[in-house]
């Protein structure tokens, strides 16, 4: 279905492919009411984006997806209304971007070995909205180096699980990452907890650990998720009674038919996390 909310998705700020008043404009065509970009790891989409929304009558959530790790897995955990500029989210941003600078650093040395190439950082930043480089913007630099043919072939050979450009991040603990958001008056949400490999029992462990810190909220209604995941998240969501979320997690034009908005019905036994702000 087509939501009039979006509470997740991406722009240039982080690994999106639109700037942030092109996706709020993409917004208002698909006839979204209420949107919360959430960008990884940093507020910037939110910023550039929040005067376009206002003078178009958009509702533009404060969001945020914060990147943290719980028994040995990375997690992303949603921040939603919260202070963009508390102290807890100035140092939750500061934090991710130096893991984020660090990792790059790595990744690059890594790649300029593999490809026998001189891989320059500073260029890479060029094709990132923020400071917020990931494996995207890699990607897209080699492609137009002309030392890949695609950037599929780029992640494939280079920057994919278990290739060289795929380096492990030193992220904060989920816990640490809940606190933030709570702290800045924010709702956390565990975001696509359908999407991590992990055994139910394993998830459950988890989930509890994230409601201990604070978590209030899950997404239940996510992209292209099937019925029957969708139904273990409401489910889940009911046990701990945990709040609903809904997204997209567009990240731009693709060939899969996901856009902003689209998503499976919200469950109706959940009480949706815009309550709290409506």
């Amino acid at each position: 279905m087509n939501s009039v909310i979006d509470l997740h998705c991406h722009t240039t700020a982080s690994d999106g492919s639109l700037s942030p008043s092109a996706l709020v404009e993409r917004a208002l065509e698909r006839g979204i009411k209420t949107l919360a970009i959430t960008d990884h790891d940093t507020l910037e989409g939110f910023r550039q984006a929040r005067a376009v929304a206002a003078e178009n009558d958009l509702t533009l959530i404060p969001g945020i997806e914060l990147s943290c790790v719980w028994g040995g897995a990375t997690i992303h955990i949603v921040g939603l209304n919260m202070d963009v500029d508390s102290p807890a989210m100035k140092e939750a941003e500061a934090v991710q971007l130096k893991a984020r600078q660090e990792r790059c650093v790595i990744i690059a040395e890594r790649l300029s070995k593999k490809l026998n190439q001189d891989v320059s950082i500073e260029e890479v930043r060029q094709y990132a909205g923020s400071d917020i480089v990931g494996r995207p913007h890699f990607a897209r630099y080699l492609v137009d180096k002309g030392w890949v043919p695609s950037m599929q072939v780029a992640f494939n050979k280079y920057l994919g699980a278990g290739k060289p450009g795929d380096v492990k991040t030193s992220w904060p603990e989920l816990a640490q990452v809940v606190r933030w958001i709570v702290e800045a008056g924010g709702t956390a949400v565990m975001a696509h907890a359908h999407l991590y490999k992990m055994t139910r029992t394993k998830l459950r462990a988890c989930m509890a650990d994230f409601v201990e810190a604070g978590g209030t909220a899950m997404e239940v209604a996510y992209g292209q998720m099937d019925n029957n995941q969708r139904g273990q998240m409401a489910t889940l969501a009911k046990d701990l009674e945990l709040m609903g979320s809904c997204g997209s997690d567009f990240h731009g034009p693709n060939r899969f038919g996901l856009d902003l908005g689209v998503m499976p019905d919200f469950p109706k036994d959940i009480v949706p996390v815009w309550t709290q702000w409506q």
